[in-house]
């Protein structure tokens, strides 16, 4: 039988009443897996390629067949916009076999969720917050809620694979299987994995089972991708040059930025008119920037204003409002985004993608460029990458177009060996852990100090973590308050613990600053994290905005809408570079071949940095002497092997090497004064590397790096070793080094 016979009557009619004429091959290899085997499942394939009904056709078409007798199914989404569309596509599907699909999140009506309380059924949608949530709050009904579920669907899987969100997704599924005595088959959706391997392995802890991964042959898809590289100020670095071997202008002006404007943004503005677009930044600042430049255009043009913003900082207001113009099809609007675009959302059809700057990943610029080309059209991305001119005099590091090459890097590793970045699965979660145990004693009350160990520490995520370590933590959360003691010899939260657990941040692992909410009259328009005086100006939601009232007591700052233009500040958001794209930089450096995507100004900046690298041996040697005592080294190494470097150099090698005013630009190169030559800098750091290297011997004497949501609360000795054993990367440091 094949996989469409066996889907449910009213799966096949939705099949025909859609018009599609096969099934892809994803939905194939999904059915087979799903309806013939009993493993887990984790099906990777492009954005828009239909991996949600590749994942529910066969899972409701088994619940037509034999229903369950309390939810069946959980959809675990990282973004409630995500959850929303979610919601509204399997409603339909559902509906003529009436199914039941509820959501659950902070938006969410109180009704609604009575009404699934009172009846569990069907398939629930729910972020890891929100099962956080559940499980804290609704622990007796858990039984109740899930008894007989089958299938737990993770959508976005990649995303929740670099840090402590993807563990805690981990240990809330084995928390309520555990309670409600079942052991569901995991399914995991994505588009970008770097080693699906290691992610099947990932998704499949704790279930006895093993996860199938269907190999889908992905048909040779086109697309449509240009890098234009803009100096902020100056004159362009391919003015009065012939470059016969650049891409040619794409397109037609749709419209004429303002005499004077920045070049880059300039470049946008005329790219976008009449187009529906997403322009992707790289951090809030940006994105206000960004907004307000263009706005600011459509203004000085005398031409209605076509921009609009989208970050995690604004109100649910303005994201929606954003979410459902590009859902418009009559309406020629471009987001200027973040990542909060990057996911899955449905805002309709989008003619091309631009990214200022280079992502920090592969696995974003495919997302970000898999927004767009849907409807038959390729996926279309326009990089525009900016810097200012490097000054004559700027010593050697500071004149590499460190973003052009990245740009490049990540295209290239993509086309060549479509790679991807692995998951980061073997940190010490230290923070999860205080985490989950304030979770597990605040949902169950009074437990021995052994039931509460082997409920948390039996969590496969913790793996890693000693029995030895966990007594640390216990002992020090009892000292602080967070847990107490019973005269009974039981444990329940205390004090201090009660107000973390009790604040609605807690659900969430990842770290949020204290952040202001601002108003302007009854418009709420999003969070800032530092107010500023009175009388002052902010950046937010794409406008300028005067300070009338800050109102530390409850958060609050009044402002009211004003003109110009100011930076914005949300927060320090670092970047999480991989060593293999550094490696690919270097090589692009090194080689002379040309790229069929680069532009003009691009390919003349290129060329301009691959000449300062041949005659300053910039991609040869890692150790440039920029003059006197005056060194730059470039490891072209990840952001975690640079960093364990850095340290490895002022702990280990300073004295011997005579190391002073070292400052590093992270993760591309650091500059120093050394008093000693090349061959004896060489020398002496893999002297130093082959000795023993306690991985703890990289934390500075008194230092205390909080790295993750709930490190504050942690001793500080299992602080310094997550991040010693945990962040920094001494393996890689080793075999870096010996490599010179």
């Amino acid at each position: 039988m094949s996989v469409f016979e066996r889907y449910a009557p009213f799966v096949q009619d939705f099949i025909y009443r859609n018009r599609w004429e096969n099934l892809r091959a994803i939905q194939v290899a999904a059915g087979d897996a799903i309806f013939n085997t009993d493993e887990n499942v984790l099906l990777s394939a492009s954005t828009a390629s239909g991996k949600t009904e590749a994942a529910f056709f066969p899972i409701l078409s088994l619940f037509a067949e034999d229903p369950p007798a309390s939810v069946g199914c959980i959809y675990i989404g990282p973004l409630k916009a995500l959850i929303n569309d979610q919601f509204s596509r399997l409603n339909e599907l559902c509906a003529e076999a009436e199914i039941p699909v509820w959501h659950w999140h902070g938006d969410v009506a109180q009704s609604h969720k009575a009404k699934l309380m009172k009846k569990p059924s069907g398939i629930l949608q729910i972020t890891p917050e929100s099962l956080e949530a559940m499980l804290l709050h609704k622990h007796s009904a858990i039984p109740k809620l899930f008894g007989d579920l089958r299938f737990v669907v993770i959508d976005e899987v990649h995303s929740l694979l670099r840090g402590d969100r993807g563990g805690q997704t981990l240990c809330l599924i084995e928390r309520l299987s555990r309670i409600a005595g079942v052991n569901p088959r995991r399914i995991g959706l994505s588009a970008t994995i770097g080693d699906p391997e290691k992610t099947g392995a990932f998704l499949s802890q704790g279930t006895g089972r093993s996860t199938i991964i269907p190999k889908i042959e992905a048909k040779g898809s086109k697309w449509r991708l240009s890098m234009e590289h803009f100096y902020v100020k100056d004159v362009q670095a391919a003015e009065g040059k012939e470059i016969p071997e650049a891409l040619p202008v794409l397109e037609e002006k749709t419209a004429e930025a303002p005499r004077n404007s920045d070049p880059g943004l300039g470049y946008i503005y005329e790219h976008t008119r009449g187009k529906k677009c997403l322009v992707f930044v790289n951090s809030r600042e940006e994105c206000e920037t960004v907004t307000t430049t263009l706005r600011g255009y459509c203004e000085k043009q005398h031409e209605p204003d076509r921009f609009l913003i989208h970050h995690g900082n604004l109100s649910a207001s303005y994201r929606e409002t954003a979410e459902d113009i590009m859902k418009d099809e009559s309406q020629f609007r471009t987001t200027v985004t973040t990542a909060t675009l990057e996911l899955g959302i449905d805002i309709g059809r989008l003619e091309r993608a631009f990214q200022i700057d280079a992502p920090w990943t592969v696995s974003s610029f495919l997302q970000r460029m898999g927004r767009t080309g849907r409807r038959e059209s390729p996926p279309e991305m326009w990089f525009v990458m900016r810097e200012d001119e490097p000054e004559a005099r700027a010593m050697l590091p500071t004149t590499i177009p460190w973003k052009l090459l990245q740009g490049i890097s990540l295209v290239q590793l993509y086309l060549e060996e479509r790679w991807c970045e692995p998951p980061r699965l073997e940190r010490l979660p230290y923070s999860l852990l205080y985490h989950q145990t304030m979770s597990t004693l605040g949902s169950c009350g009074e437990l021995s100090p052994r039931a509460l160990a082997e409920r948390v520490l039996g969590l496969s995520y913790f793996h890693r973590v000693s029995q030895e370590d966990y007594k640390t933590l216990l002992r020090h959360l009892i000292e602080n308050d967070h847990i107490q003691k019973t005269e009974q010899g039981g444990l329940i939260v205390g004090l201090a613990g009660e107000r973390v657990i009790n604040s609605f941040k807690f659900y969430g692992v990842f770290v949020e600053s204290e952040e202001y909410t601002v108003r302007s009259e009854s418009q709420e328009l999003g969070t800032v994290v530092l107010p500023p005086p009175v009388g002052e100006k902010l950046a937010i939601a794409g406008h300028v905005w005067e300070v009338l009232e800050v109102d530390h007591k409850r958060h609050l700052v009044y402002c009211q809408q004003v003109k110009g233009s100011i930076p914005a500040y949300f927060g320090q958001c670092p970047g999480d570079l991989h060593t293999k794209i550094l490696q690919q930089m270097r090589r692009v450096l090194q080689e002379q071949r040309s790229y069929p995507y680069l532009m003009k100004n691009a390919v003349a900046r290129l060329d301009q940095a691959r000449f300062t690298a041949a005659h300053s041996g910039t991609a040869e040697t890692p150790l440039i002497c920029l003059g006197g005592n005056m060194w730059c080294l470039l490891p072209w190494v990840g952001t975690y092997t640079f960093l364990a470097l850095e340290r490895f150099l002022k702990i280990r090698c300073a004295q011997r090497l005579g190391l002073k005013n070292f400052d590093s630009a992270r993760p591309y190169y650091m500059q120093f004064t050394m008093r000693v030559q090349e061959e004896d800098f060489f020398r002496i750091v893999r002297e130093e590397i082959q000795k023993p290297l306690d991985p703890l011997e990289l934390v500075y004497p008194g230092e205390l790096p909080l790295f993750d949501k709930y490190d504050e609360y942690l001793p500080e000795e299992l602080v310094r070793k997550g991040f010693a054993e945990g962040v920094l990367d001494t393996e890689e440091l080793k075999t870096t080094i010996l490599s010179w």
